[in-house]
Formats: structure tokens, C-alpha cells, sequence
């Protein structure tokens, strides 16, 4: 970049700013990768120079980590999203598509001109708006190969006036009047909700107090498919729901519920035609009976009314898309950090971990550990130092969950670190979040100031009864790191690969020191089981699986979002019930759930109960909790084979059992997709599945065959039909043809849209595919407004 700072004198910035220590080695090689766009030798060398790093350890960190890049980029970087739900949703099309229209060579990444840089990102924990491409600070989301090169121009000239600083403030209104929840996550920013608030301000600024209405930012409202959200709560109380806004819209909106005055004609149409934007109140079974606190005026719901969302309940999102997360008096006077006094007050540690233990709660970040049994580890260690981490590395593809819960909930995470620390005699915290995402990231370290400034956490925290320091730490693109060994090197300014087990973190973590590790999850779930029992936790969920789990549902189902329901809820209720299923004449096939350390069941295992033991002994795992769900246009060998190269990329390298194990697996998948597989190769994929299972150190290496064996056990035929040269779901590329049928006008549209010239224009007379030009790129069939193009 032309205005940046010479690499060297950058580096002496940041040192001099952030410190020296080997810890600072990730933080710092993110700044100046924000910086430059990539990392400049001057400032690598440099940092070797001025800091207590050593120049090999600068070098072997920038290089394993994703995020940081070593070539310079053109002036943009196009991030395309390869996570589970964007490539089921054909993120691998929009890739080919970029290349095309933006003229970026096969062999490199950037245009001739240097100005945009195509990247592959694992997920951007945007799924519900699958296939998701980031055009440097701007998200795109529901994009197709039509038309995608263009919102990716428009998107880079237009990234001032797209930006969202996050810095929210309510419209206040007498007693009596409206109110107006505006629903600011990533999903809804988007869909472009940061344009839609500033609208509702605007105007109302325009009316001088005319409008007695407030206005509140509110964390995700559980539509985030269909973004950006607003919820009125008319004078009378009654709640409307409006979805897909667009700032056009806001005027009209506002008209409709809050205008006392004759409307004219065309401002009367223009408020008739809000109805398409009307989505109903979200409904959701309420798990607290606390009464409403005046200082926070909650929306009524409509008597009788039903939907969907009504089989969920609300623990760890309790007071979902009603409260502003950074709004620290609205969180107090809902009972916000209670929990914490009350723990505090009573001088019981002890008996916070029992009660923890009682609820039945486990770790919601994988392997289900028993939270209180790990609180009691923790405390059980006689050092005068102990760490609470919080692991905010969501890196699974096909997963949002702790982004959201970070993003809507901030306090509440820290108020269950905060419980965490002082059961197990602990005065530090950190909160380790990945590097993709931002929104997140901000909100937690901000939600930690207004805490530190509130004197509820800090140095002399509650009186000096319960002191606790907090701090932010961010990731750099590493799935491994979720891990939580991987986790603590990251942060200690090394390389992000697991460590043998024992010593467990618990007895020897960070800094040498016992280290609690707990998901996002499970913290947010904690002050809610503290104000009313763990007999009330208890009470949901099956056998050894208590409570709720929060869901991302995402992928081929009509009503994708974050979800939250109790355990032992079946998928076919959580797909259909919840999700609507999949879109109108497509099938369901199966769902993909745990990540691409999970499995895939098939339609027929529906009845299956989401816990813990359901999900093992069907072959799956619960994972963190992404569920992406898959109709019959997906194939199960490619998917396997998607997840195989995931985990071998993201594969730290330390084992050979994974580094080796899983190459050579995706290499009999990939001849299987390709229409090149041996007659062995189907049991030779199951012996080294097993193989790499039993051999890996870590628990992600252990369970990357997971994919690979449940695909194996349940869609067998479909690697034997590879084997014979068809792919039944007509996905993979090498195996399938597309052809015209006899329901062909001649329209031209598929002709107009085909990239490599394929189709002749050949107006009102049958059309004809050159199989020998054709991608297979499916622009074709998507266009065709009367099914006349066969795959086969």
C-alpha cells in the first residue's frame, strides 16, 4: 500500500505499544498482516531484531498459521468461504466463477492488474448466508455464480459507506411509547442492518420528537437467513416482526405502527407493502419466570400464538434478540450478574462447583466432559496461580454458535468465566477468539471495560472480594488450535500444535500454571443454572446428557439460524420442525453434524435423540454443535473427501498416524470422485480410517476419520457406484454430463450465462451442450426457467 509506513518503523510501533515478549509474536504478526496485507521480510526481520523472539521461532510461526501470508496482494482480498454449508451451497462454483470474470490466472491468486486477491477461507461462522464471500472488511452472503464478480466490484467501491463501527446508541422515548429492536450480529450487518438502523435514527432525527418511539441495538434475532431484522413493539405492546429490510422500507415502517395522521395515497401503498416483509413474532418457551425489569420494557407476546421456534428453549441465549449486548444496566436490572454477587457472597467455592456438578452440565465444546468434575480437578491443584481460558476458536466449518453467543451475549460469558475463576481460585482470564471474527472480539473486550468500569471484575472487583483480570487474545487461522494444548502454544507465541497428555492443562497449562479451559458455551450456561438450580437444568435433556444444547442449523434446510433446544430433541424435529425442512422438491438425504470431527446419519436415523451417548452410538459425535444439513443433490463420497482435505490442511503435522494417514485418504477419495478408483480402494479407506483413529495424539486427528467411516457405514452404495463410474447425486464433475431435454424453448438464457461458450445462441430451437467445452459449472441449469437441463 502506498500510504503505509516503512515495515521497520511499523514494527518498532507495535513493539514499543505491545511489548517484547514471546507471547506478543501472534498478536504482533496480525497487525502488520491488517497492515500490509501480507508479511514483509523487513518486518519479520525486524521483529527478530527488537523483541526477545528468536528469528527461527518469527519464521515457523508466520508460516503455520492460515491467516498469514508471505506474497504481497493486490489492493482487495476476496476471501471465499469454504465451510461445510457454503460448499454443499456450491462455494467451489463461486470460486471458478471469480477466477473467470476477474481474470486471476490458475496459477497464481491475483489479476494481472493487482487488484483483487482470491483466498480460501475454512468458514467464516456465516453459514445460515451460505456461500459467503468476504470482500476485505464487507461480507457477502447468498451469492450465486450469476453475477457474483459484480457485487464483488461494487462491494470494493463502496467499503466506506458499507462500515459499521459498532457504536450503537439508543433513542430514548417517554413512558408509553413504541419501541424499535434493531438486531446488529454479523448475519443482520450483512444483510445490511448497520444501514437500516442509521435509517431509523435519521429519521427520527428528521422528526424532532414527533415519534415517541425508543430505539435499541439487540444481538441475533434468530432470523439470520433473512437479515437484517427489526422488531416493533407497537404502543398498544404487541410485537412485530419485520425481515429483509431494506432502509427504503424504514419510513413506511415506522408509518405503519407509530403515525396518528392521514397517510396520502401513495404513502398508504407504500405501508401495504410492507406485508412482505412481515415475519410474525418469534415465539420462543421461556425458561424464566422472572417479571419484566421497567428499566428494560420486554416485548409481549401475542396469546396463542404458535411457531416453529416454540419447541426451543432459552438457557444459554435466554433474553435472545431483546437486550443490547453491551447495554450493562439493561443486563443488570434482567438479573445479569447475580449470579456472580451470590457466588461471591456466600465464600463457597466448594459449593459452586457441587452445584455445577448437580446440574449435570457438560463441556459444550466437544467431548462432553463433565464441567464440575474438570472445576473440581482445577481446584483440587495446591498452585497459588491459576488461568481460566475461555475457548472462543470456534473453528469448525458449518458452526456460528459461540461467534453469536459472543456477539448477542458478551456479558453473560464473562459473568460464567467469572463464576469459573472464583470456583476454582483463580484471578485471571483469557478469552482466545478466532481471527475471523472481529465483531465478536470487539464486543468482548468492550463488554470487559464497562465490567472493569462497573467494579464487577478487575483488581479490586466486588469490593477487593473477588479480584479478576481479563484479557483478549486472537487467533491467526488455525483449526488445530481449538485444541486446547494447541491453544495455549498459540498464545504463549508458538506454533499451534498439541501437546501429550498427561500433564493436562488442569495440573500444568498456560505459563507452566493449572489452566480451565471451557468453551463458550458452557460459561454461558453457568449463571443461568446459579440463579435457579441445578434441579432446573436438570430437568431438560435425557440420561447423562442434561440441559440444552444451542445449534447452528445450516446448510439445505428452508429456516437456517441459531437454534436452542433441550437435549434428547430429534433431529427429524430440529430439521423439520425447527428448520422447515428442506427447499420444496428436493429430499432430505442426511445431516452432517459435530464438524469434520462429526458424521453424517442418514434420513432413515431422524428419530435419532441429539445427546452425547445417542450420537456416539451412532457413529457421530455432538461436536460444538454445527448441523448442516444435506438433500439428495449432495454426495456423500465428495463430502467425505471435502472433509479429508480440510483436516489434512489443517493437520498440524506433528503424528504421522495424521499428517500421512489422512493424505493418502483423501487420495483414494479424490480417484473415487474422479471416476479412477480401484476395486480395493473402499477397504483400504476403512483399514487406514481405523488405522488413523487409533494412532493420532490428539482428539482432532483421532476423530478427522469420522466423516469417512459414517459415510462408509450408511451410504456404502455410493462409493461402489464411484467405483463403477457414476455419482448418484450427480456432483462430482469427472462423473457427470449435462444434457437438454425436450422441454427446451430456445430461450438463449443458458447460452447468455455460460461462461466457455458451451451452449450456441440458437434462438426458439432446442439448445445443444458442447460436452468437450462444458465446466460443469451448473450456471446453465440454475438459470433454466423450465427444468430442460438434465444431469447425469
Amino acid at each position: 500500500m502506498s500510504d503505509a509506513p516503512d515495515p521497520r518503523a511499523f514494527v518498532d510501533e507495535l513493539v514499543a505499544r505491545r511489548g517484547r515478549t514471546p507471547d506478543q509474536l501472534v498478536p504482533l504478526l496480525n497487525a502488520v498482516q491488517d497492515r500490509y496485507h501480507h508479511l514483509p521480510p523487513e518486518a519479520l526481520e525486524r521483529i527478530g531484531e527488537v523483541t526477545a523472539i528468536h528469528p527461527a521461532d518469527v519464521l515457523g510461526v508466520s508460516t503455520f498459521y492460515d491467516r498469514f501470508r508471505h506474497r504481497p496482494a493486490g489492493t482487495h482480498a476476496l476471501r471465499v468461504c469454504h465451510g461445510t454449508a457454503c460448499h454443499v451451497r456450491g462455494s467451489d462454483r463461486l470460486d471458478a466463477a471469480l477466477r473467470r470474470e476477474l481474470g486471476i490466472p490458475e496459477a497464481d491468486d491475483t489479476d494481472p492488474a493487482r487488484r483483487f486477491t482470491l483466498e480460501r477461507v475454512d468458514c467464516v461462522g456465516c453459514c445460515a448466508l451460505a456461500p459467503v464471500v468476504q470482500v476485505d472488511e464487507l461480507t457477502l452472503g447468498h451469492l450465486d455464480t450469476r453475477g457474483v464478480a459484480e457485487a464483488v466490484r461494487r462491494a470494493a467501491a463502496e467499503q466506506q459507506s458499507q462500515r459499521w463501527s459498532d457504536e450503537a446508541a439508543d433513542h430514548a422515548a417517554a413512558a408509553g411509547g413504541g419501541q424499535v429492536l434493531i438486531a446488529l450480529d454479523t448475519c443482520c450487518l450483512i444483510g445490511g442492518a448497520g444501514q437500516v438502523y442509521r435509517a431509523v435514527m435519521d429519521h427520527l432525527q428528521r422528526q424532532r420528537g414527533r415519534l415517541n418511539v425508543a430505539v435499541r441495538r439487540v444481538g441475533c434475532a434468530d432470523l439470520c437467513r433473512h437479515g437484517p431484522a427489526m422488531q416493533v413493539m407497537d404502543r398498544a405492546g404487541a410485537l412485530h416482526t419485520y425481515a429483509g429490510i431494506d432502509p427504503a422500507d424504514v419510513e413506511s415502517l415506522l408509518d405503519r405502527h407509530f403515525d396518528t395522521g392521514a397517510l396520502g395515497l401513495a404513502r398508504q401503498w407504500a405501508v401495504k407493502a410492507l406485508d412482505r416483509l412481515v415475519r410474525g413474532p418469534s415465539a420462543t418457551a421461556s425458561t424464566s419466570d422472572e417479571p419484566s425489569p421497567a428499566a428494560v420494557v420486554m416485548p409481549r407476546r401475542r396469546p396463542g400464538h404458535t411457531h416453529a421456534r416454540s419447541q426451543q428453549v432459552r438457557i444459554a441465549t435466554e433474553h435472545f434478540g431483546r437486550l443490547d449486548p453491551l447495554d450493562l444496566e439493561a443486563y443488570l436490572a434482567c438479573g445479569g450478574f447475580d449470579a456472580w454477587r451470590q457466588v461471591v457472597a456466600q465464600a463457597d467455592p466448594a459449593g459452586v462447583i457441587d452445584l455445577i456438578t448437580r446440574s449435570g452440565l457438560r463441556g459444550r465444546g466437544g467431548g462432553g466432559f463433565p464441567t464440575g468434575r474438570k472445576w473440581a480437578m482445577a481446584r483440587q491443584q495446591s498452585a497459588h496461580r491459576k488461568i481460566v481460558i475461555c475457548n472462543g476458536d470456534e473453528g469448525d466449518p458449518g458452526a456460528f454458535m459461540d461467534r453469536t453467543l459472543m456477539e448477542s451475549f458478551p456479558l453473560r460469558v464473562i459473568e460464567g468465566l467469572a463464576i469459573a475463576a472464583h470456583a476454582i481460585g483463580a484471578r485471571e482470564g483469557i478469552f482466545y477468539i478466532r481471527h475471523e471474527y472481529p465483531l465478536a472480539r470487539r464486543r468482548i473486550a468492550r463488554a470487559i471495560e464497562l465490567c472493569a468500569q462497573a467494579g464487577l471484575i478487575g483488581r479490586d472487583a466486588l469490593g477487593g472480594r473477588a479480584p479478576l483480570d481479563l484479557s483478549v487474545r486472537e487467533g491467526a487461522g488455525a483449526f488445530i488450535c481449538g485444541e486446547e494444548t494447541a491453544m495455549i502454544a498459540s498464545i504463549q507465541g508458538r506454533r499451534g500444535t498439541p501437546a501429550m497428555r498427561p500433564p493436562y492443562p488442569i495440573e500444568r497449562g498456560l505459563w507452566r500454571v493449572p489452566t480451565l479451559v471451557n468453551n463458550v458455551e458452557t460459561l454461558a450456561d453457568v449463571p443461568w443454572i446459579v440463579r435457579h438450580g441445578p434441579e432446573a437444568f436438570a430437568a431438560h435433556g435425557t440420561g447423562q446428557s442434561r440441559g440444552t444444547k444451542v445449534f447452528a442449523l445450516a446448510g439445505k434446510v428452508k429456516r437456517g439460524g441459531l437454534i436452542e433446544v433441550p437435549m434428547g430433541t430429534s433431529i427429524h424435529q430440529v430439521v423439520f420442525g425447527i428448520g422447515g425442512g428442506p427447499a420444496d422438491g428436493r429430499a432430505f438425504k442426511a445431516v452432517q453434524i459435530g464438524g469434520p470431527s462429526g458424521g453424517c446419519l442418514p434420513a432413515s436415523m431422524a428419530h435419532t435423540p441429539i445427546d452425547y451417548e445417542a450420537l456416539a452410538d451412532a457413529g457421530a459425535i455432538m461436536g460444538s454443535g454445527g448441523l448442516v444439513v444435506l438433500d439428495d443433490g449432495d454426495c456423500m463420497a465428495e463430502l467425505a473427501r471435502y472433509f479429508l482435505e480440510f483436516t489434512q490442511n489443517q493437520s498440524c503435522g506433528k503424528c504421522s498416524f495424521c499428517r500421512i494417514g489422512t493424505r493418502r485418504m483423501h487420495e483414494i477419495l479424490t480417484r473415487l470422485c474422479q471416476g479412477r478408483g480401484r476395486s480395493a480402494d473402499i477397504d483400504e479407506l476403512e483399514s487406514l480410517a481405523r488405522q488413523v483413529t487409533a494412532g493420532s495424539l490428539c482428539g482432532l486427528g483421532a476423530s478427522a476419520p469420522n466423516p469417512v467411516l459414517t459415510t462408509l457405514r450408511y451410504f456404502r452404495h455410493e462409493y461402489e457406484q464411484h467405483l463403477a463410474g457414476r455419482c448418484p447425486a450427480g456432483r462430482c464433475t469427472d462423473l457427470i454430463r449435462y444434457r437438454v431435454n425436450d422441454r427446451c424453448i430456445g430461450c438463449t438464457l443458458c447460452a447468455q450465462v455460460c461462461p466457455v461458450e458451451a451452449i450456441a445462441m440458437t434462438p426458439y430451437q432446442p439448445h445443444q451442450i458442447d460436452d468437450e467445452r462444458c465446466t460443469r459449472c451448473d450456471a446453465c441449469r440454475e438459470v433454466c426457467p423450465h427444468e430442460a437441463i438434465d444431469v447425469s
